[in-house]
């Protein structure tokens, strides 16, 4: 039985396992992280292509359990008027349209399903090094400990360690110059918002938030800040941030003020970056999947649903392929175009939230996305983002 070792325990490492247990492989999955975060990562969106592929696991109904439909995101301008309605997922098929999850929530659906097929998960396990023989590859820990299988599939993320080990010019991954911070917040009386999403191009900071049946709102913002790097970031604490935000978006129009007053628990922030194109997604008995080879920011809504389309297109291969040199080749190939395809596209959306400073700009803006947004809910442009059906 093949051996594969899985560097990640998110969601692109245990979805490629449950794929290859499927396929008859043995795998163990190897997470740095010492134990699951609750909050860690705050939530996220899972696209209809997403699900369709946690559908192919039989998860897809615990996930959506406890989660928020959002088949809809609702456009405001800084004054609070109706900029209009974008679809989150097929254009005039809201029954398909994409969910809003907390990250530990889908993290926590998959470590329930490798625990329930076997898989062993060890933490605190950070890679230190990968060694390659002739018919094998060595795994070596910062603990000490080195583990040997037959392929190695780097699900590390965004700082990925094995795609340095694969390429070590590697490009590293690219700033946008927008900061996201998020967190949670209730607030008395906040109406939920079954089915949508609500966006707010604020005078000074893009905002977004919905809010659950129990009137928990889910919030983020991103703040032009390209000053700022991930050092500089970790170093502001949640009442630095809160401060900042409550002066950027204090004219913004209700709730978002209210929202940064009632805030609960910790918050995040994080530097938004990409990986557009990474030369080598495999090398050897080496191999990307997620973050760790095309990461994108949030804005596309894809991050965790191209990471799920990634897990069943290698395990497919890996699983029909004469070898794995075979099988990575094959799975690249249909991989990066739409995976580039995505990043590309939310680096995009990212530029429409860099904030001007000019009021002539904000005015213009505010003209012109109505015009823009009008037709948003019948346009099937994007429906290719969500309609991609991977088959097992």
């Amino acid at each position: 039985m093949p051996k594969a070792l899985i560097i990640g325990g998110g969601v692109a490492g245990p979805a490629t396992a449950l794929f290859l247990h499927r396929a008859g492989w043995q795998v163990e999955i190897f997470e740095a992280r010492s134990a699951p975060a609750p909050y860690g990562g705050l939530f996220l969106n899972v696209a209809t292509n997403g699900l369709a592929v946690l559908d192919e696991l039989g998860l897809r109904d615990r996930l959506v359990s406890d989660g928020h439909l959002s088949p809809h995101m609702v456009m405001l301008s800084g004054r609070g008027a109706r900029l209009g309605v974008v679809p989150n997922g097929p254009a005039g098929d809201p029954a398909r349209g994409s969910v809003v999850v907390r990250r530990a929530w889908l993290h926590e659906v998959l470590r329930e399903a490798i625990t329930d097929a076997g898989i062993p998960l060890a933490f605190d396990a950070r890679l230190d090094r990968v060694e390659e023989t002739p018919d094998a590859v060595v795994a070596h820990f910062a603990d000490g400990r080195s583990v040997r299988g037959d392929v190695l599939i780097g699900a590390d993320g965004v700082g990925s360690i094995v795609r340095t080990a694969i390429d070590p010019k590697a490009p590293a991954p690219a700033p946008s110059g927008l900061i996201s911070v998020g967190g949670f917040s209730r607030v008395p009386g906040l109406a939920p918002t079954p089915g949508e999403q609500y966006m707010v191009f604020g005078a000074k900071s893009f905002f977004g938030y919905l809010v659950r049946d129990d009137g928990t709102a889910y919030w983020f913002a991103n703040v032009t800040a390209p000053a700022l790097g991930r050092a500089e970031t970790r170093a502001m604490t949640d009442e630095d941030w809160l401060t900042r935000l409550r002066d950027l978006h204090a004219y913004d129009p209700y709730p978002v003020p209210q929202i940064l007053e009632h805030v609960e628990g910790e918050i995040g922030a994080y530097p938004l970056s990409d990986l557009t194109h990474v030369p080598h997604w495999h090398r050897g008995r080496l191999v990307l999947v997620g973050d760790a080879v095309h990461a994108t920011s949030p804005s596309a809504g894809q991050g965790a649903s191209l990471a799920l389309e990634d897990a069943i297109v290698l395990a497919r291969h890996l699983r029909d392929a004469a070898d794995h040199e075979q099988a990575f080749a094959a799975y690249e190939h249909d991989r990066r175009p739409r995976a580039e395809e995505v990043v590309k596209y939310a680096r995009a959306v990212n530029r429409n939230k860099r904030v001007t400073k000019s009021r002539l700009g904000i005015a213009l803006r505010d003209a012109m996305l109505p015009r823009f947004l009008r037709s948003a809910s019948s346009d099937t442009r994007n429906d290719h983002l969500y309609n991609h059906v991977v088959r097992w």
